[in-house]
């Protein structure tokens, strides 16, 4: 046997002494030395007590040494589940009580709120602080930077990632080591990654996309990265001019293009700026093209099964598209009712099976079964279309379609539309229950800065480009849509905001 991720991922790097990390304060980590410190981190966690497919959940801030126990956890064969650093204590006591945690590591500052958890659990707790210090450092210091990699099956569990539970409780997705090496390699082929890519990596490490994509594809490449602790738009723009690459969500490219002296000159040496985690308006694809002469490839992902499909490297990257499946990877469109396959162009729920599709949810053999076919398809719940030429079209999430007087409104064809309205920056719209359509539209309005939005002028050219069962009902306008950390809009809440927008007229 031998251990899949290591293998891929790490065992090329041993006595590497060519720079894997840039540090923020203009320091660098060689591979070599990542490579001990994992080997510390996987000896302290054996000292711990943590053994093969035991899970360790990690509550902490980015820095080096977060990301060094990570690399501990797939040498030592235990299962790393990262946690949003955003997670109120009472959101983490059921993520480390669900998943049966031997080990719970959290921010210095927080463990008095958090200790009763890791007892409650019956798990260990430890500290690990953005400087690198805690009790867990504590540690980690004292052992050597040499370890016996244990081996691991490639079905066996390297991750447990909980998805965000705005539909009812989070689920545990258990990702193999199968499912990310053949992930980290597709993407490396695809987006053309070699030795010589510098990484700008801004991006959190709870989440697959700073994790699982970005540090997996530097890691498998052999490139390096300039690790910062978050995106702040004064730094990224001192240290683009080192990077050759940039993972990003789309809010860190429109907060880039709010900045003039981002422009051509700063981006010419880039090869590639990619986004995902949210969809890129295309009015971002126009701008951004325009001021750099860089067309972003964007990509589509899930917690469930990495990525599923890109743009091209080579060849059309269309805007308001997520490109073709990735190698390995199959997708088709099928009727959410019956699961026929539909005919191209139609609109269904997507359907992913490939190497990269989990194994299942954790403790969850009945959700597993709702949603991961016997053939091995996993039904997303995405909304989407295929065009003649293959590219990928996703229109919404499932439970966000609207459904009106028995008619079938996908909010992104009405958002798309207010997009492109004078004034208007972004948009997102929703149903709202209604008491004669059992739902109706609400449509939620940001300007542009310094725009006053004429809404008399919108619902006109709603009421002459719209179908009627399409229109808005209603319109809100607010400074910003709410997000969460990875940039997604969360429609839960609006749908919670407004939903008695329409009793309360009716009343």
């Amino acid at each position: 046997m031998s251990n899949p991720l290591f293998d891929a991922l790490f065992a090329a790097h041993r006595g590497r002494e060519t720079v894997f990390l840039h540090l923020p304060d203009g320091g660098t980590m060689t591979h070599a030395a990542f490579l001990g410190e994992a080997a510390r981190n996987a000896n302290a966690l054996t000292a711990l007590g943590v053994g093969p497919g035991d899970r360790v959940a990690v509550h902490v801030t980015k820095s080096p040494e977060a990301l060094a126990l990570y690399a501990g956890c797939i040498m030592a064969g235990a299962v790393f589940l990262p946690l949003n650093t955003a997670y109120t204590p009472a959101e983490l006591e059921y993520f480390v009580g669900d998943s049966g945690a031997a080990l719970f590591v959290c921010d210095p500052g927080e463990a008095d709120a958090l200790t009763p958890i890791a007892a409650a659990a019956s798990c260990a707790l430890r500290t690990l602080g953005a400087d690198g210090e805690g009790s867990l450092s504590d540690v980690v210091r004292g052992q050597p930077a040499e370890f016996a990699v244990v081996d691991r099956d490639e079905d066996d569990l390297a991750a447990l990632l909980y998805t965000s539970g705005t539909t009812g409780r989070s689920k545990g997705a258990m990702l193999t080591h199968r499912n990310l090496v053949s992930n980290a390699r597709a993407l490396v082929e695809t987006w053309r990654f070699t030795s010589d890519d510098v990484l700008l990596h801004a991006l959190p490490i709870f989440h697959s996309h700073g994790l699982f994509v970005a540090t997996n594809v530097s890691l498998m490449a052999g490139g390096s990265m300039i690790f910062l602790p978050k995106f702040d738009v004064e730094t990224v723009l001192a240290k683009l001019p080192m990077a050759t690459a940039m993972m990003g969500v789309p809010t860190f490219y429109t907060r880039l293009l709010d900045e003039p002296r981002f422009d051509r000159d700063l981006v010419a040496h880039m090869r590639v700026f990619i986004s995902g985690s949210a969809p890129l308006l295309a009015e971002t694809h126009v701008r951004f093209e325009e001021r750099t002469g860089h067309r972003i490839l964007e990509r589509y992902g899930m917690t469930e099964t990495s990525m599923n499909t890109s743009n091209p490297y080579d060849g059309e990257r269309r805007a308001g598209t997520v490109g073709f499946p990735l190698p390995g990877v199959e997708v088709k469109v099928c009727d959410p009712e019956t699961g026929r396959e539909l005919p191209q162009g139609e609109i269904g729920v997507l359907e992913v099976r490939g190497p990269n599709v989990f194994k299942g949810y954790w403790r969850m053999p009945e959700k597993t079964k709702e949603e991961l076919r016997a053939d091995g398809f996993f039904i997303t719940g995405d909304l989407a279309r295929i065009d003649g030429d293959g590219y990928v079209t996703i229109v919404g999430r499932g439970k966000d379609l609207i459904i009106s007087g028995g008619y079938n409104i996908y909010p992104k064809e009405v958002e798309l539309f207010l997009d492109a309205q004078p004034g208007v920056r972004e948009s997102a719209v929703v149903g709202a229950p209604h008491p004669d359509f059992g739902e109706s539209v609400v449509a939620v309005l940001v300007p542009e800065a310094g725009a006053t939005l004429d809404l008399a002028a919108i619902e006109a050219a709603a009421r002459r480009d719209l179908a009627g069962f399409k229109r808005p009902r209603h319109v809100a306008v607010l400074d910003a849509l709410p997000r969460n950390t990875m940039g997604k809009v969360e429609k839960n809440q609006l749908r919670d905001r407004y939903a008695a927008v329409f009793q309360a007229a009716a009343g």
